[in-house]
């Protein structure tokens, strides 16, 4: 039976990892779980699937790991699992397949055998401009929350805007390995407290939208602004002002449920 943490990290991933085809999970029955992210490295002739194989002792102990490409050859791939399988062991019993994909993402030295393939992976993994805008659960303790997102985006370069009102969103823009970190935090750090007054996760976010930015290298958004809304209508402004009448038309139908 796999422990609360690891189904905790699966249904984080899940919510991190949403784009068509980037999550894919496998239940292996009493052999535990298997996770696969989809990396997408230069186009359609670029992607590396990494594969995590979580035991039933997991996180206590680390997940089998398999590469996959269509970018790299047999042997860069086996270089690169073994350089994860390295990391994994290095890293505390906890749940780690996040840290291991955003170790591959950020393309540290690996090993001479894959470091040119995986650099030219590098452009489009880290550097793509992406716009994603989220949905917030709750907001109680209102200034310890505003402010660790300020925090996050300034850590992680991302500009944003929070908008409060009936709905709590957060638009962010920047690399979207930023993004994925920024959404992972939320997740998995007590970012609010609950009902009861006790510091709780924002485990409820869900992400709206993922896409590329319009503009590369132009933010509509300056900083992390922080604004107040009442009304549909000085929403739709909202984004009207960002620059993102088109992207609030195709959120709008999730904001009605």
């Amino acid at each position: 039976m796999m422990s609360e943490a690891a189904l905790d990290e699966v249904s984080v991933l899940s919510s991190i990892y949403c784009g068509e085809g980037e999550f894919v999970l496998q239940e292996a029955g009493q052999d535990g779980l298997i996770v696969q992210i989809n990396c997408t490295g230069g186009g359609e002739d670029g992607l590396v699937g990494l594969l995590f194989h979580l035991h039933p002792g997991y996180p206590s102990c680390p997940p089998d790991i398999s590469v996959s490409s269509t970018a790299l050859s047999r042997t860069q791939c086996q270089s690169v699992r073994q350089r994860l399988q390295e990391r994994a062991s290095e890293l505390p019993p906890e749940p780690m397949v996040h840290q291991l994909v955003e170790f591959f993402q950020e393309c540290v030295e690996l090993t001479e055998g894959c470091r040119g393939a995986v650099e030219a992976m590098k452009p489009r993994e880290q550097d793509d401009e992406w716009t994603a805008v989220l949905l917030l659960d709750h907001m109680r303790a209102r200034n310890r929350y505003v402010g660790l997102l300020e925090r996050w985006s300034q850590q992680l370069q991302l500009a944003g805007a929070l908008l409060l009102g009936q709905r709590i969103l957060v638009i962010l823009q920047g690399a979207r390995h930023s993004v994925k970190e920024f959404c992972h935090r939320l997740k998995t750090v007590k970012v609010d407290v609950d009902s009861s007054g006790k510091k709780c996760k924002e485990r409820m976010m869900k992400v709206l939208i993922e896409t590329p930015s319009s503009s590369p290298g132009h933010h509509s958004i300056q900083g992390f602004i922080v604004k107040n809304y009442e009304s549909v209508t000085e929403l739709s402004a909202a984004f009207e002002h960002f620059h993102m009448t088109d992207l609030y038309q195709r959120i709008f139908p999730s904001l009605k449920d």
